[in-house]
């Protein structure tokens, strides 16, 4: 089994995912969202044994919730990397309910935590 290194992302800027992949030859890159191949991916020499990376992402694949992309090798088709995109009012409203129930966790750890201290005379 060959050992390789994963995809680093470097940013995302303008709607493209950019990322940096060590390797000797020029990698082939395969890149998909929810099975669908994406074509606006190009590798460009950054250096000797390093590429540069970077991923279009297509307005029509953007929705609400959680969107993940994958990068994976089109020869061997191992799995390089891969980044998400988080987006609407779906994830707003978990990130309230969770804060919501973090909140109720953190006031019955505060009233148990007062009555040990009433309890101990501490």
């Amino acid at each position: 089994m060959t050992k390789t290194t994963p995809l680093t992302q470097t940013r995302m800027r303008d709607g493209v995912w950019e990322g940096v992949l060590p390797r000797k030859q020029k990698p082939e890159l395969r890149v998909t969202h929810r099975e669908a191949e994406l074509h606006d991916v190009t590798v460009t020499a950054e250096g000797e044994g390093l590429w540069r990376v970077r991923v279009g992402v297509p307005v029509d694949t953007l929705s609400d919730g959680v969107q993940t992309y994958v990068m994976s090798d089109a020869q061997t088709g191992q799995k390089l990397g891969s980044f998400a995109i988080a987006a609407g009012s779906v994830l707003s409203e978990d990130l309230r309910a969770e804060v919501d129930l973090l909140r109720s966790e953190l006031d019955m750890l505060k009233r148990a935590f007062r009555r040990h201290c009433v309890e101990t005379g501490a």
